[in-house]
């Protein structure tokens, strides 16, 4: 029986797939994906997601949000855009996302980047979508804009997780949400491994490749695609001390419960 996936975060529609993307899908089909989820970055990003969306209408579903380190100098303007997408009735968009905070590289727009996440937040509430977050060195501040909202947020992923235990109880507290994994899992000097071994449910984390970015071993350094996606299962089986089935199944799941329509 061959293993059945969602891909909840994957950029398939960027550049370094425009060679070969038909046959990257194939492989992600081939390979067990049931969905795959496209976050969303920028205004430029809009239109491929959509395309790729459009090409494969029961395979790829699209999230609508701005990225953090992809702020204009002047961001109203897209944000008044996106969210007049969102108000559409009958919007392709499964999710708010992909948004949050990141201070790795800059952290001079911090106080822009968190009032951009609040209203994107709001955007959450207001139409009833999941929250697709993404935070890097800045665990603090995504937790200064998330807890005032914490009663009525219901469903989302704290994308790419890679923090120690403290953090992740901390994000685990947000009913409703889960950890997204993906390749630095089956890096070897991961502590990620030991994290979800002791803190973490198994049906409180959901499946993602983040591609083209973090391939797992042994594919690290090169372009990752959802094909890989089996590689992240049967680490997460050595982890949890189940089958790779069992993964699938649960991740699933929780996958389908936070992006129900």
């Amino acid at each position: 029986m061959s293993l059945t996936f969602i891909d909840t975060h994957t950029h398939l529609y960027t550049e370094e797939f425009d060679t070969d993307r038909d046959e990257v899908v194939a492989r992600a089909v081939a390979a067990g994906a049931r969905h795959l989820l496209l976050p969303n970055i920028d205004a430029n990003s809009v239109g491929p997601m959509l395309a790729l969306c459009d090409a494969y209408p029961d395979l790829c579903r699209p999230m609508m949000g701005l990225h953090p380190t992809e702020l204009p100098p002047d961001p109203a303007p897209l944000l008044e855009q996106m969210e007049r997408m969102l108000s559409l009735p009958g919007h392709p968009f499964v999710a708010v996302g992909e948004v949050g905070v990141d201070l790795y590289w800059d952290a001079s727009r911090k106080t822009e980047q968190m009032d951009v996440f609040r209203r994107q937040v709001e955007w959450s509430l207001r139409f009833d979508l999941p929250l697709v977050i993404h935070t890097r060195s800045a665990h603090a501040e995504l937790l200064e804009v998330l807890t005032p909202f914490k009663a009525d947020l219901k469903r989302g992923i704290f994308h790419c997780f890679g923090g120690n235990a403290k953090e992740a109880s901390e994000l685990l507290s947000f009913e409703g949400f889960a950890l997204g994994i993906g390749g630095v899992v089956t890096f070897k000097k991961s502590t990620l491994p030991a994290v979800l071994e002791t803190t973490v449910p198994l049906d409180r984390i959901v499946l993602e490749t983040d591609a083209p970015y973090l391939a797992p071993t042994p594919y690290r350094g090169k372009r990752n695609e959802p094909a890989h996606l089996p590689l992240i299962i049967h680490r997460l089986a050595e982890i949890y001390q189940t089958t790779p089935d069992h993964i699938a199944q649960v991740t699933t799941q929780t996958a389908e419960r936070i992006f129900q329509r």
